[in-house]
């Protein structure tokens, strides 16, 4: 009642105060005529002007000034921060350094007679191969080239001064060419050491002086020999050819397209790959066969497996299906005596709707499955022949599908023209499955852009290959090591610029603490792919990298980035102005409504106070 009492006081002068002559405070009192004259001149206030009506709407408002950063922190996004500026600098660098790695050549001259100034040869011969390996072909990812010279004759042994010889004078003669060149192959890695080891790798091409007849051999190490009577000139040619063709560009000739040259797809953005061998017998109620996949294929798979896990992490699966018919359509020759699938009729032969292979567990995430197929066909169809393009019949019988995996079509035995089925139950024998692997292992060969296998070639003389029991050459190993590093350093740093342009297109996008973590481990181990490429290190560059590249991708596609939707700021105006702007208006009117009410009568009860002074 006292609060209403003043509101009510501020509203109208107080009342008169009892006359002198004893008169009820209730009597009624008269206007006095300047009041009645006045014409609404404002009365004079005679109390001080009370200040709960301006502090109670001044405590609403203040309570709104109050919530609002409480409401700006409700409604606050969290974002990690981005290391934008190291991202820009990896761009800076891979552009205008792209990796290079760079390598030595050791050149060996085994000669027979006696040469007593060794040392001003090694020198000039070095001279000349330097200045042939000037100008590499452009898709060549090697860098600084390091040429050494070594010459050995009976009259001593003498390297170039430039470069330390990894050389072992008299480890290997010219009679141990008779040994077979198995065995002269695993003379020269004795000699030579590892190649290279942790540090730069290192490439010999030695050259026997000897009456046999001119032929070039490469090693499945890091190295290769010419023999024969030839003339110094021509085997400074032949050595650079063979480091630039072979160690240098895996043996594509120049103009020749090859995958090793572009995008590696049969690897996944994880690193990971399933490699998933299937039996399928096209007609079960013909033959059925089975095979011993789990002991001799995991046996012939390992050591591959283990080649190339610098660039991948493999799985192996295996599985025989049944009832599995081709899609497409084959013609029967009698000359061939059986039945012909010509090359147009690959694209439809997989049975998409009845081969059921994608059953993999392993293949999780962004992993990839390479399906590898040995087709049974069924006895109205057996034998079934893969005819080439020049109306040759394929001698491996089989097929590469890039980016899926291959096929082989496999005839059983006895399977004949006109052949009968018997309705057993068979197995594959050891050798029949041995075989079929290694053709497996030729197609993984293509997947990853080499070529199946290195027939006899004519370079300057028959070139003959030693084959690895890994399915890759150590000197592929690092064509391949340097190509997959190299994509991977390029595919991290497209990934990270789209998630970084991504973010700040998004001021309301939710960067999560574990995203900005894989950044920065992504561009650690990018630095690490650079530094290990400088000095050479092929196999730890591609670790690195495909860690890199890893990394980047989980963080592009964390669960947190991909499961909300990001609304704009103007889309949170929408929501909030409806409700905050009209009564923020109606309380700041209030507000200043007020204050201008408590300024007129503080003016009154001024004046009033003035007045009274004057007077007295």
């Amino acid at each position: 009642m006292a609060v209403l009492a003043e509101i009510a006081g501020d509203e109208s002068p107080p009342p008169l105060p009892p006359s002198e002559g004893g008169e009820a405070s209730g009597a009624p009192s008269t206007s006095s005529p300047s009041d009645a004259d006045g014409g609404g001149k404002p009365s004079p206030r005679t109390s001080k002007p009370g200040r709960k009506r301006l502090v109670l709407t001044a405590s609403v408002l203040l309570s709104f000034l109050i919530g609002l950063p409480l409401l700006l922190k409700s409604t606050e996004i969290h974002r990690s921060p981005l290391p934008s500026d190291a991202i820009a600098a990896l761009s800076r660098r891979l552009h205008s350094n792209p990796p290079s790695f760079p390598c030595g050549l050791h050149a060996v001259f085994l000669r027979s007679g006696r040469d007593p100034s060794e040392a001003s040869v090694a020198n000039r011969i070095e001279r000349e191969i330097s200045t042939q390996l000037v100008d590499l072909p452009d898709a060549s990812t090697a860098g600084k080239i390091s040429v050494s010279v070594t010459v050995e004759s009976a009259g001593g042994c003498s390297s170039s001064s430039k470069v330390a010889s990894p050389w072992r004078c008299g480890a290997v003669t010219t009679a141990d060419l008779g040994r077979g060149d198995e065995v002269f192959d695993e003379l020269l890695d004795s000699a030579l050491g590892d190649g290279g080891g942790d540090g730069m790798r290192v490439y010999t091409v030695v050259f026997v002086d000897s009456d046999d007849l001119k032929r070039i051999v490469i090693g499945k190490h890091r190295h290769a020999w010419v023999v024969g009577k030839v003339d110094e000139a021509e085997v400074v040619s032949i050595i650079g050819k063979v480091f630039v063709k072979y160690f240098m560009n895996g043996g594509v000739e120049e103009g020749e397209a090859s995958t090793v040259k572009r995008e590696f797809m049969p690897v996944g953005s994880d690193g990971n790959i399933v490699l998933s061998f299937s039996l399928l017998n096209a007609d079960p109620s013909d033959w059925v066969y089975d095979w011993e996949f789990e002991n001799i294929g995991q046996r012939m798979l390992t050591p591959v497996i283990e080649a190339l896990r610098p660039i991948a992490n493999i799985n192996i699966e295996s599985q025989v299906l049944y009832h599995t018919p081709k899609s497409s359509y084959s013609y029967s020759d009698d000359k061939l005596g059986g039945n012909v699938l010509s090359v147009g009729d690959i694209p439809f032969f997989v049975n998409s709707n009845e081969w059921h292979l994608d059953t993999s567990i392993s293949a999780t995430g962004r992993s990839k499955v390479l399906q590898f197929v040995v087709y049974i066909p069924s006895a109205r169809e057996c034998p079934l022949y893969l005819q080439l393009p020049d109306g040759e019949l394929s001698k491996t019988n089989a097929f590469i599908s890039p980016m899926w995996g291959g096929v082989i079509i496999w005839n059983p035995p006895g399977c004949s023209f006109g052949s009968k089925p018997h309705g057993a139950l068979d197995k594959m024998s050891s050798e029949e499955l041995m075989e079929t692997i290694e053709i497996f292992i030729g197609q993984l060969r293509q997947l990853f852009g080499l070529k199946s296998s290195y027939h006899t070639q004519s370079m300057d003389g028959v070139t003959k290959f030693i084959t690895s029991p890994k399915g890759f050459a150590q000197w592929e190993l690092d064509l391949l090591y340097r190509h997959h590093a190299c994509s991977n350093l390029l595919s991290c740093l497209t990934t990270l610029e789209s998630l970084s342009s991504l973010v700040q297109s998004l001021p309301r996008m939710i960067v999560m603490d574990e995203i900005g973590r894989q950044v920065e481990l992504s561009l650690e181990a990018a630095s690490l792919a650079q530094r290990n490429a400088s000095l050479g290190i092929s196999d730890s560059s591609a670790v690195s990298a495909t860690r890199a590249r890893a990394l980047a991708e989980d963080a592009f596609f964390h669960p947190s980035v991909m499961s909300i939707s990001y609304a704009s700021i103007e889309h949170y105006f929408a929501i909030y102005m409806p409700f905050f702007a009209p009564v923020s208006l109606h309380v700041l009117l209030a507000v200043m409504k007020e204050l201008k009410r408590y300024m007129v009568e503080r003016r009154k009860y001024s004046a009033f106070l003035a007045s009274q002074a004057t007077s007295s």
